[in-house]
């Protein structure tokens, strides 16, 4: 596999050319240098026709018709039975084998591209296959049931998710299930004391309180099935039952409350405080070797770009300046020339017209730079960004917030309203002719664009609803609400003024793209365990409006639930009956207040008389561990490094090498309000050529670089940088093959490569 990559040297002769006029050995040490950028790990093949075939599996369409199809196979659940908004069989199975389609077609792609033994070594490439093989199975099965009027189960929704993990670039999602995968057997030792320890608790329980004769306060026996006192205490160890599962102890003895205050300390405190240790510790172990094979895996493509393009001159081996720019104009089309230029001196630091080295940092999940030009106007209107311009600012918005909180009724709060408004404007056009336009909404500029969304929504809306006051025959209230949230919404500008706020707000900007991560695995055990739910409490339980008169409208539908929690506490619409209501169902478990209260309507509603209750109670407490327990302590583990991350790293020698060669041009600007850690902004107007003549420091008209704060970095940008300065530059890591392997929990050792081209 390795030899695959670097036999393709002596192939550099060849030059075989495309109909963008670009070389073979270009083009692939494009592909190579674009891997490194993204953190791409597939080891495609290099001949020029794969090489065709691996860009256009790159290109952003391709990825975003794959999850589009992904999405679409996912929501198909909505329209199928038992539907929120039913579609007819055909039409969904239609719609579900285009998007299998797509999934093969998706597949046989990556099989083309990629190294033939690899592929069949992956196990992603096979879950997809028997994914799609089960998804047709089970459609085929089920519509010719159907037409024998044979009523089944749609058992293979359940491994539509799979479509979600197991696609080349869903890769962010799969690096989270691997570290839950690592972190399960250490979480399983501590599970497994903590459950001796609530069975021990259990069964001093059943001691103290069962020959007591005492009730709950439904008139139940109190504490007399051991397995009742079992989900009892292990609900009490999530606070949702307390007090109301001590009080009958409590009243017949002030003493027995020693009994739940020993065993909230013993099991609430110090057992779920050691899940998430374990779970952090375990997860930041995890995470920085999966980093670590980030970092090895750029570092390789990157000598392998410069082995493509490099040339002998003298007894060095170089890319030559021609060469480079070709390369960084495939790479990142996008940037401007002088931006280009600035990057060419950073590499060719002695100006010799070559690169004589391998950059060991590609810059997270793109350049470490931001591309703007510097505004025409700059300076003539300077009070617009100055401090007192901005103090006056926050000033009027907390004077709005008193507004806001006056009575609207009073026709002077709706005149002052106004003049809110026309100052908000009036702030956005100065500091946009003053910055420039594109300055002002650049990609990295939120808060820009936050105020000016906001304020431009929330005048829109303030017009609409004072036109529709005038008109009788239209209710407007619905457009107020949103004027009143627009100008609640307003006052989160505030933050943005205070130093300790902005550095909060900034880190949790930085981990907003990452939560995404987050929020594709929390999808992915939704769906599961909705469709569980739906298969085994669909239809039990029944939601009527306030009055109705149907039969066992207050039992929910269900006499089963005669004089329950969950009928007495209206809990009705809290079913499975669909994929909707079952996602809501699963958010208020994940909430965990009253979710034994919730969980006994769709147990209860199964009949106590068939034994099922108890068991159904297993489906609860499975999700209740793998997302209450594991996902969120992951996250909080995440969030925790997130913030560590973001207050703890420094600048990496790329920036540092980037400031000092700024200041060698004589082209810095200081800049006294960032005071966070820096990154280059390149800040240009023209276009000038930065080469002096006769040996000065060129100091070119329009042109300056600007060092601006860290705001907007992405955490797994921050993750690698940090990781990345534990290692060596001579440190090429593992072999390829070990790199490439599909169990990546193992330890990544640190060995130094005897041939670095670096």
């Amino acid at each position: 596999m390795q030899s695959d990559w670097r036999d393709l040297r002596g192939l550099r002769s060849s030059h075989t050319r495309n109909g963008a006029g670009h070389s073979w050995d270009l083009l692939l040490a494009a592909a190579f240098v674009s891997d490194a950028q993204y953190n791409r790990n597939i080891p495609f093949r290099t001949s020029p026709g794969a090489l065709r075939l691996y860009y256009l599996y790159n290109h952003w369409m391709m990825r975003t018709a794959t999850y589009f199809f992904i999405f679409l196979n996912l929501s198909l659940a909505i329209f199928e039975e038992p539907a929120v908004y039913p579609l007819p069989l055909l039409v969904t199975s239609l719609l579900e084998v285009l998007c299998l389609l797509v999934f093969l077609a998706r597949l046989v792609h990556f099989g083309a591209v990629t190294l033939h033994g690899t592929f069949w070594r992956d196990t992603k490439n096979i879950c997809i296959m028997v994914a799609i093989l089960l998804s047709l199975a089970d459609l085929t099965i089920y519509g010719i049931l159907l037409e024998y009027g044979v009523s089944s189960i749609r058992w293979s929704r359940i491994v539509r998710p799979l479509f979600l993990i197991n696609f080349a670039e869903s890769r962010q999602i799969r690096r989270a299930f691997r570290s839950i995968r690592n972190t399960l057997p250490e979480i399983t030792y501590v599970f497994l004391l903590f459950m001796f320890s609530l069975l021990m608790f259990s069964l001093m329980a059943l001691k103290l309180f069962g020959e007591r004769n005492l009730q709950t306060a439904e008139g139940l026996p109190y504490f007399r099935n051991y397995l009742e006192i079992v989900f009892d205490l292990y609900v009490l160890v999530t606070t949702a039952n307390s007090p109301d599962v001590m009080m009958p102890a409590f009243d017949f003895s002030s003493w027995f409350a020693l009994f739940f205050i020993a065993f909230v300390i013993v099991n609430t405190y110090i057992f779920m405080s050691l899940f998430l240790a374990v779970v952090y510790n375990n997860y930041k172990k995890h995470l920085k070797n999966e980093i670590r094979k980030l970092a090895y895996m750029k570092r390789r493509k990157m000598v392998e770009a410069f082995n493509l393009l490099k040339e002998e001159e003298g007894e060095q081996l170089v890319v030559r300046e021609g060469r480079w720019r070709q390369l960084v104009q495939l790479v990142a089309p996008d940037i401007s020339n002088s931006h280009r230029e600035l990057l060419l001196r950073i590499s060719d630091d002695e100006q010799k017209g070559f690169v004589a080295h391998v950059p060991h940092t590609v810059g997270g999940s793109s350049w470490p730079f931001d591309t703007r030009p510097s505004s025409p106007w700059r300076g003539k209107l300077t009070f617009a960004s100055g401090r007192a311009f901005v103090w006056a600012f926050d000033a009027i918005i907390l004077i709005n917030a008193i507004f806001i909180a006056l009575d609207e009724q009073s026709p002077y709060i709706s005149y002052a309203e106004w003049v809110f408004l026309a100052l908000y404007v009036t702030e956005i056009l100065l500091k946009v002719y003053t910055h420039e336009p594109r300055a002002f909404f650049g990609k990295t500029q939120f808060w820009n664009w936050f105020d000016t969304l906001i304020i431009f929504a929330a005048l829109t809306a303030t017009v609409l609803n004072a036109t529709l006051k005038s008109t009788t025959k239209y209710n407007s209230q619905q457009v107020l609400d949103i004027v009143f949230i627009l100008r609640v919404l307003r006052l989160i500008r505030i933050v943005d003024s205070f130093q300790r706020f902005r550095v909060i707000m900034n880190t949790l900007i930085n981990i907003v793209p990452t939560m995404l991560t987050f929020g594709g695995l929390t999808l992915v055990v939704y769906c599961v365990f909705a469709i569980i739910g739906m298969e085994l409490f669909h239809g039990k339980i029944q939601f009527f409006p306030a009055g109705s008169d149907a039969p066992h409208a207050l039992e929910c539908g269900n006499p089963a639930l005669k004089d329950s929690l969950f009928a007495r506490g209206k809990y009705c619409k809290n079913n499975f009956n669909n994929f909707a209501s079952s996602f809501i169902v699963l958010m208020e478990l994940t909430v965990v207040n009253q979710w034994h209260d919730i969980l006994c309507g769709p147990t209860w509603s199964l009949g106590a008389g068939v034994g099922l209750v108890q068991p159904a109670k297993l489906y609860f407490i499975a999700f209740h561990i793998v997302m209450v327990i594991i996902i969120v302590n992951i996250f909080v583990s995440f969030i925790l490094e997130a913030f560590f991350v973001e207050y703890s790293l420094e600048k990496s020698e790329v920036e540092t090498a980037i400031e000092q060669k700024i200041q060698e041009l004589g082209m810095g600007v200081q800049e006294d309000e960032l005071q966070d850690e820096q990154l280059l902004v390149n800040m240009e107007g023209d276009e000038p050529d930065l080469e002096g003549e006769g040996g000065t420091k060129p100091q070119p008209k329009g042109l300056v670089f600007k060092i601006a704060s860290k705001r907007y970095r992405t955490v797994d940008a921050l993750l690698q940088r940090m990781f990345e300065a534990e290692m060596p530059p001579e440190d090429e890591g593992p072999s390829l093959e070990e790199l490439l392997t599909l169990s990546p929990s193992a330890a990544i050792p640190r060995t130094a490569s005897s041939g670095s081209a670096a």
